[in-house]
């Protein structure tokens, strides 16, 4: 195997030893000329410290791979790092009433950059950086032998991004294997069902990192008004209506997500028409209710990422509290909170100190009953803190 090799800046490689699996651009002493995807070897003072591939494109220079110098990059490397993944979700998650889960988490299952999702048999594959272009085909061949049941792989790809878990992911989607997919899948989770748009909806089109927290939700929401803002298809509105919600009111600015949203009702046997659906800003819709007086027993906060660049992470803290603020103006004495962040930059500390202000400025004693991050389908390496993205936390007014 023709490995290039690249010399790290003094003092970096115990941060890849350690097992850390990015290096930036500026981290390397000198810039190759070499295609995207090349394998490169990383040392220092002429030492083999890890393998990674290329990407001349993005900020992050390398991805590792593997701190093994006898691995090879190659089919076979690709396969045991799918079956790995794969023998470790069935073995964590219990898939008795439900059908779909996050198969690859780039770096949590040491494939960087590479999302697999599977929506009941169907896979949708994103990968996030031009230096994985060369390894689609690896990997399609991966999943093909390596997934009992596979009917077909939908690509998503957003090449060039150096976020995984912070893009909004709207391009459209081609099969790259199989017979053509449904334009809405039908899946099973936790019993509940849901349409999902694999095609062009949001990231892979469901937000399978909240499965858990749908869950804890319908066993909150007996005899509760909900209120469920940035609801997309429903997620936590269904969940709501089978725990015995009193009430549902769910609400995002995309019309399509509100459409999906009331047809994922009347498919769980939940009459819409019992409930209330609307496309409209969170803001404004808050600010009204707080007009007219209306309340609610349960409060859901699912917003998308604040804080998509380093820039942003002081505003999106502020965001947050001022979103939380807001929504506690409404909340009922008593009432729960179920607030979340999806910005990997910002840390669980920031995000809870962003509620605790919220809680001060309006004027509401907090009690923090739950605390959640991602399920099992969603591994964070712990040399990795750059991949615990999801804050999830539950607080009753008291």
């Amino acid at each position: 195997m023709n490995v290039v090799k690249l010399e790290l800046a003094r003092g970096l490689g115990r941060h890849l030893r350690a097992g850390h699996p990015w290096v930036f651009r500026k981290a390397l002493e000198y810039v190759p000329k070499i295609p995207a995807g090349s394998v490169v070897d990383l040392t220092e003072n002429g030492k083999f410290v890890a393998r990674g591939y290329y990407d001349p494109h993005s900020a992050i220079a390398v991805r590792v791979l593997t701190r093994d110098p006898r691995d090879t990059v190659d089919a076979a490397f690709i396969t045991r790092r799918v079956r790995q993944a794969l023998s470790e979700r069935t073995a964590l998650i219990d898939l008795t009433d439900t059908d779909s889960y996050r198969l690859i988490h780039g770096e949590g299952d040491g494939l960087p950059g590479v999302v697999v999702d599977l929506y009941a048999g169907w896979a949708v594959m994103k990968l996030y950086s031009a230096g994985l272009t060369p390894y689609r085909p690896l990997i399609i061949e991966a999943l093909k032998s390596g997934v009992p049941g596979l009917k077909g792989i939908i690509g998503r790809d957003e090449v060039g991004r150096d976020d995984v878990d912070e893009d909004d992911g709207r391009g459209s989607g081609k099969m790259l294997y199989g017979h053509e997919a449904p334009e809405l899948i039908p899946i099973r989770e936790r019993g509940a069902t849901f349409l999902v748009d694999a095609w062009k909806g949001q990231k892979t089109g469901f937000f399978l990192d909240q499965r858990e927290n749908r869950y804890l939700i319908r066993r909150l929401a007996k005899g509760r008004d909900v209120l469920n803002c940035f609801s997309f298809s429903g997620g936590f509105s269904v969940n709501a209506a089978l725990g015995g919600a009193n009430s549902v009111f769910s609400v995002d600015q995309d019309p399509e997500a509100i459409a999906l949203a009331r047809e994922n009702f009347t498919r769980n046997g939940i009459p819409a028409e019992k409930h209330d659906f609307l496309a409209a800003d969170v803001f404004k819709i808050i600010q009204s209710f707080k007009e007219e007086g209306r309340t609610f027993d349960l409060i859901i906060l699912d917003p998308p990422a604040f804080a998509k660049t380093q820039r942003a992470v002081q505003a999106a803290i502020d965001g947050y509290a001022s979103l939380n603020r807001q929504a506690l103006a409404i909340l009922r004495p008593g009432g729960l909170l179920a607030t979340a962040s999806c910005s990997a930059r910002v840390n669980p500390e920031d995000f809870m100190g962003a509620v605790r202000e919220a809680g001060f400025k309006a004027g509401v004693d907090l009690a923090l009953v739950e605390e959640r991050y991602q399920p099992p389908d969603h591994p964070v390496r712990l040399q990795f803190p750059e991949g615990k993205y999801l804050k999830f936390y539950v607080l009753q007014s008291v």
